[in-house]
């Protein structure tokens, strides 16, 4: 029988190095006979992962392949994945993150987070001092009540900050073994998943809005006990609750939201080089949102951000965005419209047809942060590029069958006029000759160098303005040539390089405030770059 000690080596991921423990190593662990004679490098080892993929028919057979190689060694799983990030980001997290929340608990093998309910309110202190490491740097906590385009699905969105930390690593460099990812049982409004007899979560409702505030209260009250310092990342939480929990806790701990400052900040990001590649300012535009929830009104409020430090007043910003939503244009008429929504009413004639609101705004960028799969229908666009010669459309929904709009329809209905930037990785298209390579505005090119800025400088508090310094560390690493064909974003072979370059502007804006609680480096980039994880035995 193997002893503990012995199990425990090829079962602990952090250290599990498989095949490729070396004799001495094998000799000296107790570890002669528990595996196959020949000694692997790690390369090799990728080279047998990518075999077990490529016979995968499917990226949420891969999904759960790679999950299960992270839970038995995590060195070469980060090692797959930073071999080639454009390939695996879609795989680990969006869009087939999307199918893995929809069957988990048909795919659930083991835990790979924490997992509280509102049950453990008074005991939440007790129930986090089970996570075996005391220095957690990063939570990433979901209540699963806004899952991509998914809606309430409960537990099942557990798989979503486990993602979202993974990336933080393959992305950015920041090392693993400080992110905890949480799901924070409350119930679920999804009546069919609580009849599910495979469903993993409480089979209760939500509560009311003070009820969750208490529960939250108490999490982060126990989260920053027993890991001082911890920056709290809210992930995927319903739109009101995301809203209102990000002003509760902003100017209290250190949090953000990445549905709303992340998505925010990445859509920034993408108009930058858009306005860049018309000659145009930001100050000059007229925005319409197709969707006004917690990620529409993130994003208003940051490009409002965005206006007044180029010199705009916060109430002429505001009045250059429009939002329409499921009852039609935000007006001043309407009567149930939140605080946050009502900022954005204006005086205009109500319409439930995008079409129509199109054509009395005359936006010069349309934003869809609806959900709605195909509501950039040929009129809405083609009403776009009738009155703005180079329209800025970015239909940002997913997963795929989501999206307001194909990138093939928008850049075909506007004869490849548009500039365009979606949620979803689209193929290129070619128009009359000429290829474009449409964007993804996806968060993973903001929230990981955050991250890791945030690690290396251990700031008192984020704000806005530090995503804002984000979306400019991004788009200014969009080169001519990617300009020239359309792309709004850097290219993702290389997306470690590019987000210690987006960390080092953050890091150095968050000095420049005087936020950091550590001491400003001469070279902030090698200081940065000294704490990189790079995946090696």
């Amino acid at each position: 029988m193997q002893s503990a000690s012995q199990l425990g080596i090829l079962n602990d991921p952090h250290f599990n190095h498989g095949t490729a423990f070396t004799e001495e190593q094998r000799c000296s662990l107790g570890l002669e006979g528990l595996l196959p004679w020949g000694v692997d490098t790690l390369d090799r080892q990728i080279e047998r992962v990518l075999g077990h993929l490529a016979s995968k028919p499917t990226d949420i057979e891969r999904y759960v392949y790679l999950q299960d190689l992270v839970e038995r060694n995590e060195t070469l799983f980060y090692a797959t994945l930073m071999s080639d990030p454009a390939r695996f980001v879609p795989i680990v997290y969006d869009p087939t993150i999307a199918d893995a929340c929809l069957s988990y608990g048909q795919i659930y093998r083991r835990p790979q987070g924490m997992y509280l309910n509102k049950n453990m309110k008074d005991r939440f202190t007790h129930v986090l001092s089970n996570w075996p490491n005391k220095e957690v740097r990063f939570i990433c906590v979901t209540s699963g009540g806004r899952i991509l385009g998914l809606g309430d699905i409960g537990v099942n969105g557990a798989p979503i900050p486990i993602g979202k930390l993974q990336l933080y690593t393959a992305c950015a460099g920041v090392p693993p073994e400080g992110l905890l990812p949480i799901h924070l049982d409350i119930g679920t409004t999804n009546a069919a998943l609580r009849a599910d007899p495979l469903y993993l979560g409480l089979r209760e409702t939500t509560p009311g809005d003070d009820e969750v505030d208490s529960i939250v209260d108490a999490f982060m009250e126990a989260a920053n006990e027993v890991f001082p310092g911890v920056c709290v990342h809210f992930e995927d939480w319903k739109g009101t609750d995301a809203i209102r929990l990000l002003k509760r806790y902003q100017d209290k701990y250190l949090v953000y939201n990445d549905d709303i400052q992340g998505t925010a900040s990445v859509t920034l990001a993408g108009l930058i080089t858009a306005l860049q590649i018309k000659h145009e300012k930001l100050t000059d535009q007229r925005i319409l949102f197709a969707g006004a929830g917690s990620a529409g009104i993130g994003i208003a409020n940051m490009i409002v951000e965005a206006m007044v430090m180029q010199g705009v007043s916060e109430e002429d910003a505001r009045a250059k965005i429009t939002m329409f939503d499921a009852n039609g244009l935000l007006t001043k008429k309407r009567e149930d419209l939140t605080p946050s929504q009502l900022v954005y009413a204006h005086e205009l004639q109500d319409t439930h047809d995008l079409e129509e609101a199109v054509q009395q705004v005359r936006p010069t960028i349309l934003i869809g942060v609806s959900t709605v799969g195909g509501l950039f229908t040929e009129g809405v666009v083609k009403a776009m590029h009738v009155q703005c010669n180079r329209p800025v459309i970015f239909p940002l929904s997913n997963p795929t069958d989501h999206a307001e709009a194909t990138a093939e329809q928008i850049y075909t209905w506007t004869e490849g006029q548009a500039l365009v930037a979606a949620g979803v990785q689209f193929p290129d298209v070619t128009i009359n000759g000429q290829t474009f390579h449409p964007g993804q505005a996806n968060n993973f090119y903001i929230f990981p160098a955050v991250g890791m800025a945030v690690y290396a400088t251990k700031p008192k508090r984020i704000n806005d303005a530090m995503f804002i310094a984000a979306a400019h560390g991004s788009a200014d690493q969009v080169g001519q040539f990617e300009r020239d064909h359309g792309m709004l974003f850097p290219r993702q072979d290389s997306i470690l390089e590019t987000e210690i370059t987006t960390a080092t502007r953050v890091a150095e804006f968050i000095f420049d405030q005087g936020e950091a609680t550590v001491e400003r480096p001469t070279n902030i980039r090698a200081w940065i770059e000294s704490m990189v994880y790079h995946p090696s035995y």
